[in-house]
């Protein structure tokens, strides 16, 4: 495959995954992956929030480093924030192209991944294998571990792996399907 055959690949596979992951991830199936706040409480975390974190970043509450956070993190709760200081729309313009940037990168190198195995892996149905056992492991290595070494919730870190793992592989099903030669040739 060329290169620029794998790039109109990649290109053609990031726009199937954005497509999937605005299914995902940009429509009310994405509340299966979060427990949710009145307004009210929300209103109230989001005026701590503002008052207790100073800038955009991610934090843990409390803070293990110190003795009396190690103690605090013992006793509990405790929280792992992803925290944006400043807002942003739902619909953000500058998210929706990075986004997509984002997944075409990634199609880009899982076409190269595959171009290396085109000889080697002469069928598409192999190839979707091992296009979906890929897409598991990253998936599983990305989100299954938060739970088990953070403690965090496994309803959020399940629906993103399934999530990230669809999309991976419907990436990497197209890419495997109509841009690598069908039957290779066995060296």
């Amino acid at each position: 495959m060329s290169l620029l055959k794998m790039m109109f690949g990649a290109l053609v596979a990031a726009v199937a995954m954005f497509v999937a992951g605005f299914l995902l991830f940009a429509t009310p199936i994405s509340g299966l992956a979060f427990a949710s706040l009145d307004d009210t409480r929300s209103a109230a975390v989001q005026a701590n929030l503002a008052q207790n974190l100073p800038a955009t970043g991610t934090y843990v509450v409390p803070d293990p480093g110190t003795q009396a956070g190690t103690i605090g993190y013992a006793k509990g709760p405790v929280a792992i924030v992803h925290y944006n200081a400043r807002g942003y729309s739902m619909a953000d313009t500058d998210a929706i192209l990075w986004g997509f940037i984002h997944e075409f990168l990634i199609c880009f190198v899982l076409g190269w991944a595959l171009m290396g195995i085109d000889r080697r892996v002469p069928d598409y149905i192999s190839r979707l294998k091992t296009v979906l056992l890929f897409a598991v492991a990253g998936s599983g290595l990305a989100f299954l571990g938060m739970p088990i070494w953070d403690h965090v919730d496994w309803r959020w870190a399940l629906y993103n792996f399934v999530g990230n793992a669809i999309m991976l592989t419907l990436a990497g099903g197209i890419l495997a399907r109509w841009f690598l030669p069908v039957k290779a040739e066995m060296p």
